[in-house]
C-alpha cells in the first residue's frame, strides 16, 4: 500500500442518519435516527479495483465483510460494520494474507483481548479501504426485533459502502476511459455477513447508483469472523466501536455498572435494573426489561 501519511489524507468521511427505510417498496418510520460513520479511502479504491485501462477489460472483485455485535444485552445499540480491506490482504485468514503486515493478529474479535482490540480498532480504520459502522438504538430493536435490526445494520453498512464507491468507482471509470465507458463498469461486489443468513439489500437504489443485482454476490459464514480477513476486520470495528458507546452511558450512569457487564443480562445489571430501575436506553422487548417494568405498574 501506499506511505500511511498518503492514505490518510485521501480519507472522505461516510456520515449518514437514516430516519426512514425501504422495504419491499414500503417506507418505514424508525423509531429513532440510525447512524452511520465511516470513511472511504478514493485514492486506494481507485489503483486498486478501477478499470482504467483498455486492455484490462477482466472483471476485478472488492470483497466486503460484515459483521455485528452486541446481539444479546439487554441495554444500548446492536452495532454493525463493514470494511473493505486491501485486495492483497483479502481472503481466508487460514491463507494467511496479513502475515506481515500491520493488521496481523486479526482474526475473530471474540477471540482477542479487549487490549488487543484496542490496538487494531485504529489500525484497521488507518488501513481498510473503506468501513461503515452503524448503531441501531435500543428504540429500533424494540420496533422491529433484534433480528431484523441486525439485518436492517448489516444492509444499511453494505448498501452505504457500495453507493459512496459507486459515486466514486463508477464515475471515475466512465470518466477517463472512453472504452471502459462502452462496456460498463465491470467489478465485481462480494459480500460476505458473518452468520447464517443475509439481508435483503435495496437492488433497485443500487441499480440507479450503477451497481446491477448481478455484479454482487451476497454470501453467509456461520463464524465469518475466524475465516475471512474483511469480516474480522469488520468485527473489530463493531465490537470496539460498541464498547465505546457502553463506556460513555457508564459515565451518564455509574451505579449500573455498566464498564463491567457492557449491557449484558449479569446478576449485577439485574440486581441495578431493579435498585434504579429501566434506562432509554435499555431494550424493552427482551424479557428481563420487560418483566421488571410489568412488576413496575
Amino acid at each position: 500500500m501506499s506511505n500511511p501519511h498518503f492514505i490518510k489524507n485521501c480519507m472522505t468521511p461516510i456520515e449518514l442518519s437514516i430516519e426512514q427505510v425501504d422495504i419491499k417498496g414500503q417506507y418505514i418510520q424508525l423509531a429513532e435516527s440510525v447512524h452511520l460513520f465511516g470513511q472511504l479511502n478514493v485514492s486506494e479504491l481507485l489503483t486498486q479495483y478501477s478499470k482504467n485501462r483498455s486492455e484490462d477489460l477482466q472483471p476485478t472483485t472488492l470483497q466486503i465483510g460484515v459483521d455485528e455485535a452486541g446481539r444479546g444485552p439487554l441495554l444500548g445499540s446492536v452495532n454493525v460494520a463493514a470494511a473493505i480491506l486491501p485486495a492483497a490482504w483479502s481472503g481466508l485468514i487460514e491463507n494467511q494474507p496479513l502475515k506481515d503486515t500491520p493488521l496481523s493478529i486479526l482474526t475473530d474479535s471474540k477471540q482477542l483481548s479487549e487490549k488487543k482490540r484496542d490496538v487494531l480498532y485504529p489500525l484497521v480504520q488507518r488501513y481498510a479501504i473503506g468501513y461503515v459502522v452503524a448503531e441501531i438504538p435500543a428504540a429500533v430493536i424494540d420496533q422491529v426485533n433484534i433480528l431484523q435490526a441486525t439485518m436492517l445494520g448489516m444492509r444499511l453498512c453494505a448498501e452505504a459502502l457500495l453507493e459512496d464507491i459507486a459515486k466514486h468507482l463508477i464515475t471515475d471509470t466512465i470518466e477517463t476511459n472512453y472504452i471502459a465507458s462502452q462496456v460498463s463498469y465491470d467489478s465485481h461486489f462480494q459480500l460476505l455477513f458473518d452468520g447464517n443468513r443475509c439481508p435483503n439489500l435495496d437492488y433497485v437504489m443500487l441499480e440507479k447508483v450503477g451497481i446491477e443485482k448481478s455484479a454482487i454476490d451476497s454470501q453467509a459464514w456461520v463464524k465469518g469472523d475466524a475465516r475471512h480477513t474483511s469480516i474480522a476486520a469488520a468485527s473489530i470495528l463493531a465490537k470496539v466501536s460498541r464498547d465505546e458507546a457502553m463506556y460513555a452511558l457508564d459515565v451518564k450512569h455509574p451505579e449500573y455498572g455498566i464498564a463491567k457487564h457492557k449491557g449484558y443480562p449479569t446478576k449485577a445489571h439485574m440486581a441495578a435494573i431493579e435498585t434504579y430501575g429501566v434506562l432509554s436506553a435499555h431494550r424493552r422487548s427482551f424479557a428481563p426489561v420487560r418483566k421488571v417494568l410489568e412488576n413496575e405498574c
